[in-house]
């Protein structure tokens, strides 16, 4: 073959395949301003409302004074890079409650009225003038949780310390991809997300379920941190005094069958044996035939509104019992 044949031909494949990526980022561009597509609303939630953190065992944090419209909603980021009001870190009469968490606790998908944290704040506020301050941040775990609360929330002077845990909490701390700016182009978000369900499904491919379990085996470095982090947590809150609880948060995918009976006893386990209040809300939605009801998009099955409510509703107790038996 001509050389030069070879190197218009390679010169035609490229231009294609250029068009081919212009065409479909154009789409997926419109497409994503009209439809929620999850992954490209994931991908955008950490371009655009998240810096690196200098903490490695925090990795990521929200950039202050950040505004973004991510999955229907409208989020605003303070200046302390919480999702939630501005807080003066001089201390008033109310009872301040510091709010740890994942996306779950951030309110992925829901307005942040509807959150339970802030539902939470409203009816604890029936009993005790109260303001929960929120810490909780998408992609997090338990490790990264309380590295967060003693980089920016010891400085609050809480009165109480409330870790909404999850089932993904155990995953290792990730090391922020060095392919971040790619990430902004949504056909790159969109192609990987179509390549990583294919290996998923394929022969061999690791169900959520199985991966979440394998989380908590005893050797897992994942699971070890947890716990080392709990523990650390703890003696944080027993030297200043402040009231500790854990309140676990079902997976809303499967409430007939539920997958993860074993894993959250044993954190129970762990946190019983530790003295540390627990409580596990699974059996609060246990039955619930419909999930997708719980859901805030048939592709994300992060609660939403009615989810937060009832999470809010079967947490009051456990919380009132805890921070105002006195009262």
């Amino acid at each position: 073959m001509d050389p030069r044949d070879l190197i218009k031909g390679l010169s035609a494949a490229g231009i294609s395949l250029l068009i081919f990526f212009v065409m479909l980022e154009i789409s997926l561009q419109i497409y994503t301003r009209l439809f929620i597509y999850y992954d490209v609303e994931m991908s955008r939630y950490a371009t655009e409302v998240k810096e690196k953190a200098d903490n490695l065992n925090i990795g990521h944090m929200h950039v202050p004074n950040t505004e973004a419209y991510l999955m229907g909603v409208d989020v605003s980021i303070n200046s302390d890079g919480l999702r939630d009001d501005e807080y003066t870190v001089e201390r008033n009469d109310k009872y301040r409650i510091a709010v740890l968490g994942d996306s779950l606790t951030f309110g992925w998908g829901v307005e942040k009225s509807d959150t339970y944290e802030v539902l939470l704040e409203s009816m604890l506020g029936e009993t005790r003038s109260t303001e929960m301050i929120n810490f909780g941040h998408g992609n997090y775990n338990t490790v990264q949780q309380v590295n967060l609360f003693k980089e920016k929330g010891l400085k609050y002077n809480p009165d109480s310390v409330v870790v909404f845990y999850f089932i993904n909490d155990a995953e290792v701390t990730p090391v922020r991809s060095k392919w971040t700016p790619v990430a902004r182009l949504r056909s790159v978000t969109f192609l990987w997300s179509r390549i990583r369900g294919l290996l998923t499904r394929s022969e061999g491919g690791a169900t959520f379920e199985s991966f979440y379990s394998a989380l908590y085996e005893d050797d897992q470095p994942g699971y070890v941190a947890l716990k080392d982090a709990l523990l650390e947590l703890k003696e944080i809150c027993s030297e200043r005094g402040i009231t500790l609880q854990v309140i676990l948060l079902p997976e809303l995918h499967n409430l007939i069958e539920y997958p993860f009976e074993a894993e959250y006893s044993k954190v129970e386990n762990f946190l019983a044996e530790n003295d540390i209040p627990a409580i596990d809300l699974t059996d609060s939605f246990r039955g619930y035939d419909n999930p997708v009801e719980l859901w805030v998009a048939l592709d994300d099955a992060h609660p939403n509104a009615l989810a937060h409510k009832m999470i809010a509703e079967h947490s009051r107790s456990f919380l009132e019992n805890g921070n105002f038996s006195d009262e």
